[in-house]
């Protein structure tokens, strides 16, 4: 085993749209595992897009700093193992960072669901993202059979599942994407009744002509100009679901909200989404979803990096929507 600890740090805080030059590759002292702790050695990274916020600190779960070693959920193996409860070799899922290796106490990791394969799928559709569009489309949404859903962001990991788990459930689903690709994958695919590219058309008549009878359940993961559009578009008795901030990650101007002229005509009711409120429903999820993903109900897409120092590059391609899938980084 290595003596050193390969790591990203954040180096700078940019005002706009990150750069492979805002982080630093750094080599640390190999941790160690203290009374009652686990060193573990990274397998997979999540890069997700809250961490823009998190570098903003505007985020929920709170601010990294330059210097800071970037955050972010692993799948990892265990190297040593101060506590009962875990062995070398198990594989774990905990907040082990940009680094290649991590220690943390017992009560922060747990086990990898046997059932999951292949393993990077733990961070994506069957993970914290899948988690989030289960939550949304379970226990906010208030989906009802023939429902024509809307969902932004809608190639990504999670709004790939909201559609896909609304589609279960009865209702017909329209993606927003970036690209005449993904709006072909969630078409042709993923099974949603179609896909607007707002990059090469009107979002606005998109809409109109894709939900002619109006929107009766929004996911929302971008904000911005692509929620006031879908806003406009609602249908009576609406349901609005907000999660994901995509359109002000990359700047310190927060654009204004949707009118509320747009919630008041359509009697919609609107909630926020935050997936910590939902974590007691993981094992929930998985029971219901994994037989999904086995039959063949559920497809995904991964974005897989190869090696830690390739990092920030791919997290530049997330937060400019260059990515197709959820964006995992290889150890």
């Amino acid at each position: 085993m290595t003596d050193k600890n390969t790591q990203i740090r954040l180096k700078n805080r940019p005002d706009s749209t990150p750069s492979a030059a805002d982080f630093e590759l750094f080599h640390d002292d190999m941790p160690v595992a203290g009374e009652g702790q686990i060193l573990c050695r990274s397998l997979y990274l999540s890069l997700d897009p809250y961490m823009r916020g998190q570098i903003s600190g505007r985020h929920i779960s709170g601010a990294i700093h330059p210097g800071s070693v970037m955050r972010g959920e692993t799948v990892s193996e265990v190297v040593t193992s101060n506590h009962p409860d875990y062995r070398p070799g198990d594989l774990v899922m905990h907040q082990g960072g940009w680094q290649s290796f991590s220690v943390a106490p017992a009560a922060e990791l747990s086990p990898v669901d046997k059932r999951i394969t292949p393993l990077s799928l733990a961070l994506g559709i069957l993970g914290m993202p899948g988690l989030t569009a289960y939550a949304g489309m379970t226990y906010l949404a208030d989906l009802k059979e023939g429902d024509r859903l809307v969902v932004s962001a809608a190639s990504g990991a999670v709004g790939s599942m909201v559609g896909q788990i609304a589609r279960q459930m009865g209702c017909e689903v329209v993606g927003i994407a970036g690209a005449d690709e993904k709006c072909r994958w969630l078409v042709e695919e993923a099974g949603f009744v179609a896909c607007i590219n707002y990059k090469t058309q009107d979002l606005a008549e998109g809409l109109k002509e894709t939900c002619p009878n109006g929107i009766d359940v929004y996911f929302d993961n971008v904000g911005g100009d692509t929620l006031e559009a879908a806003m406009w578009q609602l249908a009576l008795g609406a349901r609005v679901v907000l999660c994901g901030l995509m359109a002000q990650y990359n700047t310190d101007v927060i654009p204004p909200g949707p009118n509320p002229a747009t919630i008041i005509k359509a009697r919609a009711t609107v909630r926020g989404l935050v997936v910590y409120d939902f974590f007691d429903k993981k094992q929930e999820f998985l029971d219901k979803i994994i037989p999904w993903v086995e039959g063949g109900k559920i497809k995904y897409r991964e974005d897989v990096t190869d090696g830690l120092e390739n990092a920030p590059a791919a997290f530049v391609r997330l937060m400019t929507g260059k990515n197709f899938g959820k964006t995992i980084i290889k150890f």
